[in-house]
């Protein structure tokens, strides 16, 4: 399906790398004026350098602060003239068991990846609000949701309380012409995957995926491209799974077809 984004107004948080920069790099070519926050000025700075100026800028923007959201808000609307998408992207995802969590860390994963989910929605809501209509999409994950994994606990209890907060807004928002989903990727190939990982490790990342391969950020780009556009005016308060059929499988053995068998008498 061809999307018809050109023009539109899209603001990422946590564009600097990874699915965010994806989405930055996705959304502009398809035509969106697209707005910059990240902590990481460097790379943000490069990023929009190479967008194109005239339809890309960056701003440092830490997604836990309610100023800098409210800010990169109005930056939209000032070199822009609107906010019609809403992107958020950003997160942590320390490893630490739960038994050995302390309360200051806890806080601070929920903090970043649960509220700063909320200050983004809300600064963008009073624009999208005034102008009719717009399209918030969050990125959330498999993990939490849906699957665990142990040493990430506070990470899949903020991504599951993503997918609540998503359901609520999409209600609450739906009388302005707004509508709320999300993503849930799987295993993406990013630098926090691989970071210290042994090819080893990924081979049997993969080996757990019926597609058999790790998903890329575009993968994930391309389903936001697609709850942004057109073909998903009636679509709000759901998430799409991106994670290559990683959550189907009953058991480690699925690639074994022969269990699936019995000798003939």
């Amino acid at each position: 399906m061809e999307s018809d984004l050109a023009d539109r107004v899209a603001i990422i948080v946590g564009a600097a790398k990874g699915i965010g920069l994806a989405m930055a790099r996705v959304f502009s070519r398809e035509g969106c004026c697209v707005v910059l926050g990240d902590i990481d000025i460097e790379r943000g700075r490069q990023l929009a350098r190479e967008l194109g100026e005239d339809k890309a800028v960056f701003q440092y923007a830490d997604v836990a602060s309610k100023n800098d959201m409210d800010q990169l808000a109005a930056l939209a609307v000032r070199r822009f003239g609107k906010v019609d998408i809403l992107l958020q992207n950003a997160g942590i995802y320390p490893s630490c068991l739960l038994e050995e969590l302390s309360l200051e860390q806890w806080q601070h994963v929920l903090t970043v990846n649960l509220t700063g989910t909320f200050l983004a929605m809300q600064a963008c809501l009073p624009v999208m609000r005034a102008q009719g209509g717009g399209r918030m999409i969050f990125t959330s994950s498999i993990t939490g949701p849906r699957v665990a994994n142990p040493g990430v606990g506070a990470y899949g209890a903020s991504k599951a309380g993503i997918n609540g907060l998503i359901r609520s807004a999409a209600l609450e928002f739906a009388p302005y012409g707004i509508t709320v989903n999300g993503i849930e990727p799987g295993n993406i190939i990013t630098e926090g995957l691989t970071a210290g990982r042994s090819q080893s490790f990924i081979s049997n990342m993969e080996e757990s995926i019926p597609l058999g391969r790790l998903g890329s950020p575009e993968d994930v780009a391309a389903a936001a491209v697609f709850l942004a556009s057109s073909g998903a005016s009636y679509i709000t308060g759901t998430t799409i799974v991106v994670d290559g059929g990683q959550i189907l499988p009953e058991s480690k053995d699925f690639n074994d077809r022969t269990q699936f068998f019995t000798e003939k008498p």
